[in-house]
């Protein structure tokens, strides 16, 4: 396939914000990308100092954080009518370069709108901390998420009451260790900030959201805050929907494929009138890591909890703008 002519600029902005509104642990936004305008190949890194090395040591919610802008990514490349041809760790001399989308010759009719509604979905998505009512998510919706993370080399797994009390009790016993763990508390709060303070990162306070009354929820708290210092609990759904994503491996590029997938589950959600918020807690301790696993499944390796059902809408974090975020390289 032939490479297509030099991008426009307002094309680029297009295509690096869409990227840029994807979920991140944290709203770290730890990506950096870099068009060459030879080849029309954009470069997706890392960014060391958007780093967590307290809550990821091994980088793996960032490889997930970056997945999941490579899939908005391609996914604004083709509704602008380009064909977007991904990589993957394409250089291992270079472990900073964590993707690349060449942009080659433009789509035909027969070749857009393969999932219509996911693109405007990446404008709409904003993870909601709310409770949710609780009303049930019907089959063929829960059917088309399931499929949207296998199309993208992932697995879904919808627990059954018992199973989904089992990945909360996890959730909430990782919540504890967090809350108790000093280094960590102290990490994350430096990522929440006040309402209108000047960031393109990290969550404001307006966008946490309140503990659960009944204890059952186990939102992550942000502020590590004691109980008197918190917002006042109100009472969540009973019943809890919510899903695991895994994978068969669990080597970098599974954990970028894992965050495509992720995107690409969070959007199916929203397209179909779904919120959702992550339940990245447990993911974050070896031991409750492996516990959530799919029992007496060997290559099951949990990535994300995902919680989803009808509410309100969340509140939208800072987004570093598309056109700043073209640097060179590193």
């Amino acid at each position: 396939m032939r490479s297509i002519q030099a991008l426009q600029p307002d094309t680029v902005e297009s295509l690096l914000t869409a990227a840029g509104a994807a979920p991140s642990i944290h709203n770290t936004q730890p990506w950096r990308f870099h068009l060459d305008r030879d080849s029309q190949v954009l470069e997706v890194h890392s960014v060391p100092e958007r780093t967590l090395p307290q809550t990821d040591p091994t980088h793996r919610a960032q490889y997930l954080s970056v997945g999941a802008a490579v899939f908005n990514l391609r996914l604004a490349a083709v509704h602008l009518g380009l064909r977007p041809e991904a990589r993957l760790l394409p250089d291992l001399t270079r472990p900073g370069l964590l993707a690349t989308v060449r942009l080659t010759e433009h789509l035909g009719a027969d070749d857009q709108d393969q999932a219509p509604g996911l693109y405007d979905a990446i404008a709409q998505r904003h993870t909601s901390r709310k409770p949710f009512t609780g009303r049930p998510v019907p089959e063929p919706i829960v059917a088309e998420m399931t499929a949207a993370a296998h199309a993208a080399g992932a697995r879904l797994y919808i627990p059954d009451h018992a199973g989904t009390r089992r990945l909360l009790r996890l959730t909430a016993a990782a919540e504890a260790r967090n809350h108790a763990h000093t280094a960590r508390t102290a990490e994350t709060r430096n990522w929440v900030h006040a309402p209108g303070a000047d960031s393109s990162y990290g969550i404001p306070v307006t966008a946490l959201g309140p503990p659960d009354a009944a204890g059952r929820m186990p939102m992550r708290d942000f502020t590590g805050l004691p109980p008197a210092g918190r917002r006042p609990a109100v009472w969540f759904e009973r019943h809890v929907q919510m899903a695991m994503l895994w994978t068969s491996h669990d080597r970098r590029d599974d954990w970028l494929r894992a965050g495509q997938a992720l995107q690409y589950v969070l959007l199916t959600a929203t397209a179909r009138g779904l919120r959702t918020s992550l339940l990245h807690q447990a993911m974050e301790w070896p031991d409750l890591r492996a516990a959530t696993a799919l029992p007496r499944h060997k290559r099951c390796h949990p990535q994300m909890l995902i919680r989803f059902g009808y509410g309100p809408d969340g509140t939208p974090t800072p987004r570093a703008r598309g056109r700043t975020a073209t640097q060179p390289g590193t």
